[in-house]
């Protein structure tokens, strides 16, 4: 009975802002006006929904809906987006590894390690000039429980975790497109490997500290842009 206008409405939303809301995930191959619909629908979201348990998931306005506008600039008029999102964080069942109890000494009696593999972004987008862009994003957090018995005889327990973010694009260029070397290297911390041949393609990766949640974006976009440093301009079409 309670919330009934509320449920009325998220019923008209499209399908995959539903699916946001009721499971965290999204996975959809569509050409960019769907995508276009999507994101408008998101945007209605704030004046609708006003309960906590049903708000967005973390990364859908920080992330998604700004990678989504920007990636559709440049999808060919007959190309397609896919994305594959998993938002529900890194606590889900699944994700965490199996513990493992290492070698301590004293004053240390026990040291419990387990890691989190979160590939929570998957990307692949057909783009304007005939090339493919893939990239995906994985959180890797490392989990550490100390037990350990102080100076005055008590046995405590601490937990510490330690993330990082691993970041994986790539781009297969069109036939006959040569890959170009820049005139400056990457920047440090960015990894470039060029496969040539008939259809030459560009990797590029990255391990950084995990960002902070609006600094996630430009993380991401560093990261691909650098795929596009090592072509020529490209002539745009309608």
């Amino acid at each position: 009975m309670f919330w009934r206008k509320t449920k009325a409405a998220i019923a008209e939303f499209h399908p995959l802002h539903q699916r946001l809301i009721w499971e965290h995930t999204l996975s959809a191959t569509l050409p960019k006006s769907e995508w276009s619909a999507l994101v408008s629908s998101l945007s209605r979201h704030t004046e609708v929904v006003r309960r906590r348990k049903w708000r967005l998931p973390a990364r859908t306005e920080t992330v998604l809906v700004p990678l989504i506008r920007v990636l559709c600039e440049d999808v060919g008029p007959e190309g397609s987006l896919g994305i594959n999102a998993d938002l529900r964080g890194h606590s889900v069942p699944g994700k965490a590894g199996p513990q493992q109890q290492l070698p301590v000494q004293r004053p240390i009696r026990k040291l419990v390690q387990w890691w989190v593999q979160d590939p929570w972004l998957r990307v692949r987008s057909e783009l304007r000039d005939g090339s493919v862009l893939e990239f995906g994003v994985v959180d890797v957090v490392r989990h550490r429980r100390v037990s350990k018995t102080s100076r005055s005889g008590k046995y405590k327990t601490k937990s510490k975790s330690k993330a990082v973010q691993r970041i994986f694009t790539t781009r297969a260029l069109a036939k006959a497109q040569p890959a170009t070397q820049p005139a400056g290297p990457p920047p440090p911390w960015i990894r470039v490997k060029v496969k040539p041949g008939p259809r030459a393609v560009i990797r590029a990766s990255a391990k950084v500290p995990l960002p902070a949640e609006r600094d996630q974006l430009g993380a991401i976009m560093t990261v691909a842009t650098e795929l596009f440093r090592w072509t020529g301009p490209t002539r745009r079409t309608a």
